[in-house]
């Protein structure tokens, strides 16, 4: 298997299955055991088509008489893969992307005269790369879509929020490549020696401009067989969600609920900004995740994390009044982190519409636990405002004992009177994010 079927197949899969591509392109790479240089060809193949499938399906409507919808699932994946590289890679020559495509078709689509269709269609595309159809630009939503392949009501919503300049600018950064972002667990090293034990192992490295302890990799290969990793030197994390876990101000000696906790990275930021000093409660509804976040704290030499499983909706008393710091990283619609998920952007809305109700009744579940005085902190990986400000100013008019406290964020982001910030892939170069800080008035 080479790195183009692994991309083949995995695109299959998740099309098949509606399961998420980094779960299933990891499937095809471990079966496929391909080499650290295939490997990340596999990965960019992968993305990149998602990134760019409804421009990709575009494009080769144009040169095909046949609708895409009625052709085998895998002869689809397969052209997209090939006009991807002749559209968007410079280093792949054309004939190796349409030779490879006919190999792939013959070894897996069962209709024999499907290879010589995709030789046709990718042959008649490569003739005309100097002349493409050109997208209708009357609708702006509609043409935004095709350019940025993000279904239409996203666009919509992004429109409403940003204008349509400033949404092409997300859209372009949504099928952007980001940097790997790990945080340095500093209750162990500094990001100086980091940054040189990392580059001794031939990873690029580079720290972070804005956010202190933080390093951007690029050819990391395989994190977890580092042995920076495996000493517990790092932990990977947008600067996004550290962000929240700064703004909450979590110090030395405090109490700290984590309810919504796995894989465990606010809980992880906040135990070493207490200097793994005091008591963390990291929580989530599936117990699984409770494995995941005490290997997560073993490997970081984090004690102060024990791992608990419990649902955030539903109320404990013996925690009621018995934190200083409550954080409720909410399950969401995770519409900030297509860049990194880029398939999220092609999931039915529709459960969406439920998301609210969900966060907001564990908010008000997890405003009980906040002792008089003490922090509450709502966050997401999301950009829509409904599941963000909505849910917010919701909660503060049922919960008058709460009030919005405002708090600074270093870099661009600066002060935020209002208490509530969204961070924006285009604006911060981080994930999109909501921050939403609130203090329990004394008793």
């Amino acid at each position: 298997m080479d790195a183009r079927e692994a991309a083949m197949l995995a695109l299959n899969a998740c099309q098949r299955q509606g399961g998420w591509s980094d779960g299933a392109l990891k499937k095809q790479l471990s079966a496929a055991e391909l080499s650290g240089r295939d490997a990340a060809l596999a990965t960019q193949l992968c993305f990149g088509v998602l990134q760019n499938q409804m421009l990709l399906d575009f494009y080769l409507a144009k040169f095909s008489n046949i609708p895409l919808k009625r052709m085998e699932g895998k002869v689809v994946q397969t052209l997209r893969l090939g006009a991807y590289q002749m559209l968007f890679l410079t280093r792949i020559p054309h004939s190796a992307a349409v030779n490879s495509a006919v190999a792939l078709v013959k070894a897996h689509c069962k209709n024999p005269r499907a290879a010589g269709m995709v030789n046709g269609i990718l042959r008649s595309m490569e003739r005309s790369l100097q002349n493409m159809p050109v997208i209708p630009q009357g609708d702006p939503v509609a043409y935004l879509s095709t350019l940025y392949s993000h279904p239409e009501w996203l666009v919509k919503e992004f429109i409403l929020s940003l204008g349509e300049e400033e949404t092409a600018q997300l859209l372009a950064a949504d099928n952007s490549q980001p940097p790997t972002a790990v945080m340095v667990n500093t209750t162990r090293t500094t990001a100086e020696t980091l940054k040189a034990m990392l580059e001794a192992d031939h990873v690029e490295a580079e720290l972070h401009p804005w956010l202190e302890n933080c390093l951007l990799l690029s050819r990391t290969g395989d994190l977890e067989r580092m042995e920076a990793f495996q000493q517990g030197l790092f932990y990977v994390q947008d600067p996004a969600s550290r962000l929240s876990v700064l703004a909450a101000g979590a110090k030395p000696g405090m109490r700290v609920l984590d309810c919504c906790a796995a894989p465990g990275g606010k809980s992880f930021a906040a135990a070493i900004a207490m200097e793994n000093q005091g008591e963390i409660v990291s929580c989530d509804l599936h117990p699984h995740k409770k494995k995941l976040i005490q290997a997560g704290a073993d490997r970081l030499g984090l004690t102060i994390i024990t791992p608990k499983t419990a649902d955030g909706k539903v109320f404990r008393p013996e925690w009621e009044r018995a934190f200083d710091l409550v954080l409720v990283d909410a399950p969401c619609s995770g519409l900030g982190v297509i860049r990194k998920k880029p398939d999220i952007r092609y999931k039915d809305p529709a459960p969406l519409a439920d998301l609210p109700a969900v966060q907001l009744d564990i908010l008000r579940n997890a405003a009980r636990y906040v002792r008089p005085g003490g922090t509450l902190m709502y966050s997401t990986c999301t950009l829509l405002y409904r599941e963000n400000g909505e849910v917010v100013e919701t909660f503060l008019a049922e919960n008058k004992s709460y009030k919005a406290e405002t708090f600074t964020l270093t870099g661009p982001v600066g002060p935020i009177q209002s208490g509530s910030v969204t961070l924006w892939p285009h604006r911060h170069g981080t994930d999109g994010f909501f921050i939403s800080k609130m203090r329990r008035e004394e008793a």
